[in-house]
């Protein structure tokens, strides 16, 4: 067996010093990712979804005839909320793949963490059917969203000069 071992060492060397992987959506190990969606459908088909369905549940309207709760009354609707912020955990990690990061990185890690990080919390309060915790955290959630549109896209927009910039976030599903 000794023959062999300076085989083993010589693959082990050639192994180490070959290039890693850095083609699109190839990751350690020959795991692929797909990133091919493009960041403006994977927000509009994942992120603003799931964030619709934490922050349409929670909170009140005030309209005229007075305000009404938008909080769950079953265990199901709270499972929406549960839902939608679970979605929200595992967005921010998907928006850290290799190709669909943005300029600066670090940066654009910074606000793909703390989604992450404010969505499990927010997760955590749905779980308690905590309504007060479910309006603090998900107002949490939101400022992390708006700051990143504000970097990401608003300030590029402004810095290219497009006349009319996005808004910070779009309406929500029922046009509020």
């Amino acid at each position: 067996m000794k023959p062999f071992v300076p085989l083993i060492a010589a693959c082990a060397l050639l192994a180490a010093c070959s290039p890693a992987a850095e083609k699109a959506g190839e990751s350690g190990g020959g795991t692929k990712f797909n990133t091919t969606i493009p960041m403006t459908e994977y927000m509009g088909h994942v992120v603003d979804p799931a964030a619709f369905m934490y922050w349409s549940n929670s909170g009140s309207d005030i309209t005229e005839e007075g305000e009404k709760e938008r909080y769950p009354t079953t265990d199901e609707g709270w499972d929406v909320l549960v839902t939608g912020a679970t979605i929200l955990v595992e967005a921010g990690n998907t928006l850290q793949l290799p190709h669909r990061t943005r300029e600066p990185v670090a940066e654009w890690n910074k606000y793909a963490q703390m989604m992450s990080e404010r969505a499990l919390l927010a997760r955590a309060a749905a779980e308690k059917h905590d309504k007060q915790a479910v309006f603090d955290e998900g107002g949490r959630l939101y400022e992390v969203c708006v700051a990143c549109h504000q970097k990401f896209i608003i300030e590029p927009q402004e810095k290219a000069g497009v006349a009319e910039p996005m808004a910070p976030l779009p309406k929500t599903p029922d046009g509020k």
